[in-house]
């Protein structure tokens, strides 16, 4: 699950900064605003790829999908985008679990033969 939301995140901090890029030329919002609005959203993309196994990584990686979603205010593509990117965090979310209760049974099984071996027994055929 790691893998697939830290490659989600990453990305997300690209099209971020992308997206601030294109809110620069709206005239109603300032640089500034726009500036301090979209880096602590890129640091926090990169910030929770180190943290996806913590408590509470996930609710706010799912805030972080919600503020993507409500970029699209500013930044109308963002909408699309936005709506993308919660689909991808929601997939690494639930084939990453998937993959993670596999690589738990494999690891299991093969230190079952393992044992097996080590006691004089025959492993099973797979």
């Amino acid at each position: 699950m790691r893998t697939l939301c830290a490659t989600t995140l990453i990305a997300e901090f690209f099209v971020i900064g992308f997206a601030a890029l294109v809110a620069m030329k709206d005239p109603d919002l300032g640089q500034a605003t726009v500036w301090i609005v979209s880096g602590i959203a890129m640091a926090l993309c990169v910030l929770l790829c180190g943290v996806l196994t913590r408590p509470g990584a996930l609710a706010l990686g799912w805030a972080l999908q919600i503020g993507l979603l409500a970029s699209g205010f500013a930044v109308p593509v963002m909408f699309f985008l936005g709506a993308c990117f919660t689909g991808l965090w929601w997939a690494g979310i639930h084939y990453g679990r998937k993959v993670d209760v596999a690589k738990a049974q494999r690891a299991a099984y093969e230190e079952k033969l393992a044992a097996e071996a080590a006691a004089g027994g025959t492993p099973e055929s797979a």
